[in-house]
């Protein structure tokens, strides 16, 4: 499964992130971007982004990163420390490897603002997993 493909299967394929307006912008092994402009929705009581947007973006990010290498990887751990808020505009969530091993990886996501600022540190660990990221497609021609 080539690159561009696994970066298609995650634009479509989850159906949550699609929901909060996240899509992934760039990937390569061991490496993903994920972008999402601020809505209304996004925001919490006091007017300002959402932990658990932050959260989300850095987990879509971390979730492509970790599958870039076309095999099923979930994740076991992650946390977040979230350092400043955001009321509008463009967050960016970008994933990298850290540690690979055969059936564990980690990954650290940085969540910054468009213009830089670091808004959050995401921390996770995936296992992974005897799939191919290619059997979970739909089987093309199948009647559903």
């Amino acid at each position: 499964m080539d690159m561009e493909s696994i970066q298609t299967f995650f634009n479509s394929a989850d159906a949550f992130a699609r929901h909060n307006g996240m899509t992934i912008a760039e990937m390569h092994e061991g490496y993903a971007r994920a972008e999402m402009a601020l809505q209304p929705f996004h925001l919490n009581g006091a007017k300002t982004v959402h932990g658990g947007a932050l959260f989300t973006l850095a987990d879509f990010a971390f979730a492509a990163a970790s599958n870039s290498r076309g095999q099923l990887a979930l994740s076991i751990n992650s946390s977040i420390s979230i350092f400043r808020g955001a009321k509008q505009g463009r967050l960016i969530a970008e994933a990298r490897e850290v540690s690979n091993s055969p059936k564990l990886a980690s990954f650290g996501v940085d969540v910054r603002n468009e213009t830089g600022d670091l808004l959050a540190n995401f921390q996770g660990t995936v296992y992974r997993k005897s799939v191919s990221l290619e059997s979970l497609l739909p089987v093309s021609g199948s009647a559903e």
